[in-house]
């Protein structure tokens, strides 16, 4: 790594020059006011199916997915292709629900997820731990988008001592700041187009030039040490690996479509069809994602791990460098640039779709609500700008002082969190029978019990003991479960104690359909 390979940086700096003057130049594209908030966080509310597919595809598949997952299967094996039953278990949740949200949001000029639980259930509170949450949930998730980066960077060879290895980092957030600043949501919007098509050509060319140059699959496969090609058979009372696998997918497809860059994208969307034509698309990147999940195991047959010209690699990024290894490793310098330049530019468009959902949960849920109630249209959306700013700013200022396993550690825990907003937001779009007290309590427990099972044993996979028998599993799935029991049992109790008065709902029927 002590060596600038000097054409992949020059390739990878030319693409992104190509898209920070794409990033200033979508300010132009579907020119509205950006001095409205829902023009500049959600484009106007005017992507189409094809744009909302590069945007979701953009945000939901970011360029820490590109480099974890196949980290994953290099260092873990089998477990890493949980992600495939995930991606594809969110579709029919985006196709039934997000849909409905939608319509009600575009109705009622909601922006946020918060905006919707406040005007369905009449709380500022509930609201109010919804946006934190969300803010709480997004913050290490744009830091981790910086660890992609820098793991492509150095796999260049550009690199110093000290705080000055961080220089390129901080060129590339700066670029990111200001493109976001003067063009909102359109900014990712039009580099997503970019990054994805980038980075397909870069996937389907892993899984075809790779096999052939070892050999085939079969090749591959012998290479891979047997106890990483299968989850490990369970133990005399425990579901084992098979217990985790399973809540660790279904509870991650739960939890995706409630962070707010996730929701972020939706919203943008001009119809609720096209957001369903996208639950129909989008599948496609869970194909590639499993194509992706493959390239730890061509990492492991090709033995990078062990090649002397790597060792610096893996000693700073651990198997996270496995992926830029296998490229340097098998493929001419000038693909290597337009691989690396997929990732970085892949690190780019959700971080910036991230911090916009950001400053919209903070400008319209804490600042409008309990600082300015009544800002004018200008205020709102200048204030948004500079919490975009800022945040962004956190994230680097978090990866460059802070080990970046701490992103990683509260990512983790940011997927227990986040899941807790489901009662309020999913069930909340189908039924107002819940009281906003109860859902305040059950949010609560479930946020204490999900950290609690985190931090006991520093990992997402909780061991619950039943009985003798013991399921591990994600805690996600665990405290949403306790969170849903304390609100269903608390609703009567609350609705007796307020004399069965009607609930406060800004909501009708009517607002969820066409």
């Amino acid at each position: 790594m002590a060596d600038v390979n000097w054409t992949a940086l020059i390739i990878f700096v030319l693409l992104f020059a190509f898209i920070t003057w794409l990033g200033f130049a979508a300010a132009r594209w579907r020119k509205g006011d950006l001095d409205l908030l829902h023009e500049w966080g959600l484009g106007g509310r005017r992507f189409g199916t094809i744009i909302t597919w590069f945007l979701i595809g953009g945000d939901l598949y970011t360029a820490y997915t590109f480099i974890a997952v196949p980290a994953l299967a290099f260092g873990a094996g089998a477990i890493a292709f949980f992600a495939v039953p995930y991606t594809i278990m969110i579709y029919p949740i985006l196709f039934l629900v997000f849909p409905r949200l939608w319509h009600v949001c575009r109705k009622h000029n909601y922006i946020t997820p918060a905006d919707f639980v406040r005007g369905r259930f009449g709380n500022r509170w509930l609201a109010l731990a919804v946006a934190v949450t969300g803010l709480v949930a997004t913050m290490p998730y744009i830091a981790l988008q910086l660890v992609g980066l820098q793991v492509v960077i150095a796999g260049m060879g550009v690199s110093g001592t000290g705080y000055m290895g961080d220089v390129p980092l901080a060129i590339a957030f700066i670029i990111l700041a200001a493109f976001t600043y003067s063009s909102g949501l359109r900014a990712p919007a039009s580099i997503a187009v970019v990054k994805d098509i980038l980075i397909y050509v870069t996937a389907f060319a892993a899984v075809i030039v790779v096999p052939i140059q070892m050999g085939g699959f079969g090749k591959i496969f012998a290479a891979v040490p047997p106890a990483k090609l299968l989850l490990a058979t369970p133990g005399a009372n425990t579901t084992g690996a098979y217990g985790y696998y399973a809540t660790l997918a279904l509870g991650s497809a739960l939890a995706l479509f409630l962070y707010p860059h996730s929701i972020t994208g939706i919203l943008s969307a001009s119809s609720g069809r096209a957001i369903r034509r996208n639950a129909a698309m989008l599948p496609g990147y869970s194909f590639m994602l499993g194509l992706l999940a493959l390239v730890g195991f061509f990492a492991i047959a090709a033995g990078v791990g062990s090649l002397p010209e790597f060792a610096a690699g893996f000693k700073q990024f651990g198997t996270n460098f496995a992926v830029p290894a296998l490229f340097l490793h098998s493929f001419p310098s000038w693909f290597v640039g337009i691989a690396f330049a997929a990732v970085g530019i892949g690190a780019l468009v959700p971080a910036a779709i991230m911090s916009i959902a950001a400053a919209n949960l903070y400008t319209r849920n804490i600042h409008r609500e309990f600082i300015n109630a009544n800002p004018t249209d200008k205020q709102e959306a200048q204030m948004a700008k500079w919490v975009s700013l800022i945040v962004k700013f956190g994230a680097l200022v978090f990866i460059v002082f802070e080990p970046a396993q701490y992103a990683i550690y509260l990512q983790l825990l940011g997927g227990v969190l986040i899941i807790q907003t489901l009662p309020a937001v999913m069930l909340g779009v189908y039924t107002r029978w819940f009281n906003d007290w109860a859902l305040l309590a059950g949010w609560a427990v479930g946020m204490a019990a999900g950290t609690a099972m985190f931090v006991a044993v520093n990992s997402p996979n909780y061991p619950l003991a039943i009985a003798g028998f013991v399921f591990p599993g994600y805690a996600a799935i665990y405290s949403v479960v306790l969170n849903l029991v304390v609100a269903v049992v608390l609703t009567p109790i609350f609705n007796a104690m307020h004399g069965g008065k009607a609930p406060l709902d800004a909501t009708v029927a009517a607002d969820y359909r066409a």
